[in-house]
């Protein structure tokens, strides 16, 4: 359901756009982020800030961290899920990491990692074929007990597929959220009901008691794409967190109408029922800017009374950009990792 009451939306919008990358592909040839990065997923952890992201390479996604200690400044880390030798793995193309399971979904305090059996668990999804998002991914799930969080242990199945699912997402999911509420863990997840394109791409959500053995929710898709609308052909990558000041969930996902993809905030008192917000939360930027094209992917953080969202921003390639990624045959893009916020940052 969409609303037009503006009142909560203003509360989390973040006007203050830094038009230098918080973090850019290396265009070097054989990296992992040698085409470009994407996806960021921010957390604090051993008294630093760490950003988990894919990188993609021409052939496929993999997941590394970058670390900051002001938010502003990242250096890259570590490749956490790098593509794998071995040739009959499921995922063995590429690895994109979605989510680490959180301590607590506050928006209100800095998000860091919570162990369950002793360990701190990942989720995330991989495509079957070379190339960008080439075929329907699935959902794998990792753990590590490293507090470097440098090595991961992939289980050897997926725990999540299109199989068996809703005719809007037999082709395929793609990024996803994690939490836990009153015992039970929420998996947020976008998926596609076609492959050829112009396809939709909506939300939905499975329900587990352990991680491993997810039971869709009835009613899905719980976030559908809206005729007339920003996101009237994407409703995508959930990022959900609580509002215990106002008592309620928020969504930081994103809409694409068709030509841009943008910022969308939607709440919901129950997880299931859900208000969107008519605009976007975070707009596409103006002709030139680090996000001419999509401002989409969010990750947001509250940290010393400042709001910072994360995203990924897109614009037209230029001959002296680092990276270039080519989505669509005749549209070659700049995607990098870029920060927003709601206070002026000196």
């Amino acid at each position: 359901m969409t609303t037009t009451n503006s009142e909560w939306l203003a509360r989390w919008q973040t006007p203050l756009r830094r038009q230098t990358p918080a973090l850019s592909g290396s265009g070097i040839a054989g990296r992992y982020d040698s085409h470009g990065v994407d996806c960021p997923f921010v957390f604090r952890h051993l008294d630093r800030f760490y950003m988990m992201h894919v990188g993609f390479d021409g052939t496929g996604y993999q997941t590394a961290l970058a670390v900051s200690d002001d938010l502003l400044h990242w250096e890259h880390e570590a490749v956490i899920l790098p593509r794998l030798a071995q040739s009959d793995r499921w995922d063995k193309v590429g690895a994109a990491g979605s989510w680490m399971l959180l301590a607590s979904n506050d928006i209100a305090e800095v998000p860091t990692l919570r162990k369950l059996d002793g360990r701190y668990w990942l989720i995330y999804h991989a495509y079957p074929g070379e190339g960008y998002e080439e075929g329907g991914a699935l959902m794998g799930l990792a753990w590590t007990t490293d507090e470097t969080l440098r090595t991961w242990n992939r289980l050897d199945e997926p725990i999540f597929t299109y199989e068996h699912g809703g005719d809007w997402e037999k082709e395929g999911l793609y990024k996803c959220c994690l939490l836990e509420r009153e015992g039970k863990f929420w998996m947020f997840y976008n998926a596609k009901g076609e492959s050829v394109w112009p396809w939709k791409e909506e939300t939905g959500a499975a329900t587990s008691a352990d991680l491993l053995h997810w039971e869709r929710v009835v009613g899905n898709p719980l976030l559908p794409c809206e005729e007339g609308t920003f996101y009237s052909q994407f409703y995508s990558d959930p990022c959900i967190r609580y509002d215990s000041e106002h008592q309620h969930w928020l969504n930081f996902g994103f809409g694409f109408d068709g030509k841009h993809a943008q910022g969308l905030l939607a709440k919901s008192d129950d997880l299931l029922h859900w208000e969107t917000a008519a605009k976007p939360l975070l707009p596409h930027g103006e002709s030139g800017a680090l996000d001419e094209i999509h401002a989409h992917k969010s990750s947001v953080i509250l940290w010393n009374g400042t709001l910072y969202h994360f995203y990924c921003a897109c614009r037209p390639y230029r001959e002296d950009d680092p990276t270039r990624v080519t989505v669509f045959e005749g549209q070659d893009e700049f995607r990098c990792i870029a920060v927003a916020t709601n206070k002026l940052i000196d």
